[in-house]
């Protein structure tokens, strides 16, 4: 949060633009049928902005996040382009959300900074429980380490600093000075997520960056 806290302004001018892998959800929405969609983490909004310019149908928003400045970009771009729109500040990790059940629950840009497997794994039950039956819950793993752009800018861990394997510390290298924490998922642990929710995956796929392989996407559904 200090991170988010430092660097609100700068972060969120980088976060202007869909990120290619949310394309293929269309394969699996109803475009013509309103639906509700949770945003955790939902940062500036830029999900829902594109869903809207997407479909036609009516989307009913709701995005949390722990940042003000964050939900502040939000509400000015949301608030004449989707048909209802809830934004609630709320540290996301600490304390997930805990009641609603919604067509689509969707989690970008997170699960890297949950510290603690089990605290990640807890996490996913937990939004497993918010997706209404016949809805998707879709979530994306950022594959930092593969990169090694990003591996350039792993820095050590303090000596007092008890941390797990795959936990690392990342500058930011744009405006602001501020460090990050990240854990890498890898393909073992994406694996382990998936099965933590009980959901049925739909689909896995690797997208976005200049890579094309930045982000690694389940789509999952509870039947």
């Amino acid at each position: 949060q200090d991170f988010y806290r430092i660097t609100a302004q700068n972060f969120s001018q980088t976060r202007n633009h869909p990120w290619p892998g949310w394309e293929k959800l269309f394969s699996y929405l109803t475009p013509d049928q309103p639906f509700s969609v949770l945003d955790v983490g939902c940062g500036n909004g830029r999900f829902g902005q594109f869903l809207s310019e997407n479909l036609d149908s009516q989307i009913n928003y709701t995005g949390l996040d722990a940042n003000p400045t964050f939900l502040d970009h939000a509400r000015q771009l949301l608030s004449t382009i989707v048909s209802s729109i809830s934004l609630i500040q709320q540290d996301i990790i600490q304390y997930p959300p805990d009641s609603g059940q919604y067509d689509l629950v969707v989690l970008f840009g997170v699960i890297h900074h949950i510290p603690g497997h089990q605290n990640r794994q807890n996490f996913m039950r937990q939004l497993a429980q918010r997706v209404a039956l016949d809805g998707l819950l879709v979530f994306a793993s950022w594959r930092f380490y593969d990169e090694p752009r990003f591996r350039d800018r792993i820095i050590p861990w303090p000596d007092n600093f008890q941390v797990e394997a795959h936990d690392y510390l990342l500058d930011w290298r744009s405006g602001e000075n501020a460090l990050r924490y990240c854990h890498f998922v890898d393909d073992a642990e994406h694996t382990d997520l998936i099965t933590a929710t009980g959901l049925t995956e739909l689909a896995t796929y690797r997208a976005d960056g200049k890579s094309g392989h930045l982000n690694q996407y389940s789509i999952l559904r509870c039947d």
